[in-house]
């Protein structure tokens, strides 16, 4: 079997994978906070919580609700965070 010298990348086929972090989370949250806008947080576990996230670190984040105790929940056991549909007021 033959060595080849040279770049090694000319053997790869395709595109490369996409990076695992963004870093686009950490603004979303902030945003999410800065704004007070609501969401809806699926658990793992399915359960889903509402409120608006207070705070956020590497770990977790803080969901401050109106009906009931705030919560602070791990992000490994957050499923997804949907932002709720605005409030229409008439009259």
């Amino acid at each position: 079997m033959a060595f080849q010298a040279g770049n090694s990348n000319a053997f790869r086929k395709g595109k490369t994978p996409p990076p695992e972090d963004t870093f686009e989370e950490a603004g979303y949250l902030k945003a999410l906070g800065e704004k007070q806008c609501p969401v809806s947080v699926k658990l793992m576990d399915g359960e889903v919580v509402q409120g608006w996230v207070e705070y956020y670190d590497r770990n977790m984040i803080r969901l401050t609700r109106d009906d009931g105790p705030n919560l602070f929940i791990y992000k490994h056991e957050i499923m997804y965070i949907a932002e709720e549909a605005a409030k229409s007021v008439k009259g």
